[in-house]
């Protein structure tokens, strides 16, 4: 049975399929709502059901409460229509043309730059190329089927590889590959480019990017093509990380304070010189009207959300100029 779904406030409308969800449908439309991680656990896709009734879907509780589904909230990657909805979501107009891909390449170069994070240079076929907007992300498809998803690192200026950054997370089964049995010359198989974060390139405003682990290279990605094609809103880094040893590429964030970026590391679990705490604690203390900003958060999602609540709720953040990335990963089985 299929159902129809109208967007607001773009009027846009589409058929959807019972077995189809909101993203899902929209995407196979041509139509681009915001999304992310696409399994319930990040929040970036969640908007209003003005009309109509859907299935849920499978979701982290923390990411849609029920207090959130009384309110007519849900998380547009899980939801399934029961009946012709209407649903409140801005469209993602930037990027629209660009073509999403499935293609091979071969692992080219693998540098360990932390204890825990190698940096994956990946290298497509000669015949082929990858259109991205700086900040997306690509999956890597599995024989398990199920799909890793990694934020591509550098700015599509700087394409002679794709560069991936990838923390050994416990339990993480492709991490686990890729730290103890990965080689340089394997083949993957990827899919992309995938996701809405982005650079917003029409707006002026000022830019607060907040950053976890190495939710720290896709606002690499972002903040190069911004400097490369010359922008000069102010702009204002935290990255956000447990220890000092866990601050890597150091020297590219020096080269973005000499062309007037601000750099402000927050490390949560030692005592060092600099800030400590909870980084987007440091953006509320030092922020407390963010009314004419936008912010830009990339991380796990626990930061995500925490970043998203309090930079609305205590700094006066316009919900729709914050847009984020959130991480999860696929456990071993």
């Amino acid at each position: 049975m299929t159902f129809k779904t109208t967007i607001l406030p773009s009027n846009h409308s589409f058929e959807i399929d019972t077995e189809e969800t909101i993203i899902e449908a929209a995407l196979a439309h041509g139509y681009t709502l915001p999304h992310s991680c696409r399994n319930g656990a990040c929040g970036v896709c969640k908007g209003k059901i003005l009309q109509g009734s859907v299935d849920y879907g499978d979701h982290q509780a923390y990411a849609l409460t029920d207090a959130e589904k009384a309110a007519g909230m849900a998380l547009f990657c899980c939801a399934k229509p029961k009946s012709d909805l209407v649903i409140e979501s801005l469209e993602v107009t930037t990027g629209n043309e660009i073509q999403v891909k499935t293609l091979p390449c071969r692992v080219q170069k693998m540098d360990k730059i932390a204890h825990d994070v190698m940096v994956l240079y990946l290298k497509l076929p000669a015949n082929e190329y990858l259109q991205f907007l700086a900040g997306q992300y690509i999956d890597i498809l599995q024989k398990d089927d199920k799909p890793r998803s990694f934020s591509l690192a550098n700015a599509p200026h700087e394409d002679e590889f794709l560069e991936l950054h990838v923390r050994n997370i416990a339990g993480g089964a492709f991490t686990h590959h890729v730290f103890n049995e990965m080689k340089e010359r394997d083949i993957l198989r990827i899919k992309g480019p995938l996701g809405t974060f982005f650079l917003r390139e029409d707006s002026n405003k000022p830019i607060i990017f907040v950053a976890s682990g190495t939710g720290f290279a896709p606002v690499k990605a972002i903040i190069e093509h911004a400097m490369y094609i010359g922008i000069k809103r102010p702009m204002h880094l935290y990255w956000g990380v447990r220890k000092q040893a866990d601050l890597y590429m150091l020297d590219e964030t020096k080269k973005w304070e000499e062309y007037g970026i601000k750099f402000t590391p927050v490390v949560s679990d030692e005592t060092w010189p600099g800030r400590t705490g909870f980084v987007h604690q440091a953006v509320v203390d030092d922020y407390a009207d963010l009314s004419e900003y936008q912010v830009y958060a990339c991380g796990a999602p626990v930061v995500v959300e925490a970043a998203h609540r309090d930079l609305t709720q205590k700094c006066k953040l316009p919900n729709e100029e914050f847009f984020s990335d959130a991480f999860t990963f696929v456990p071993k089985s």
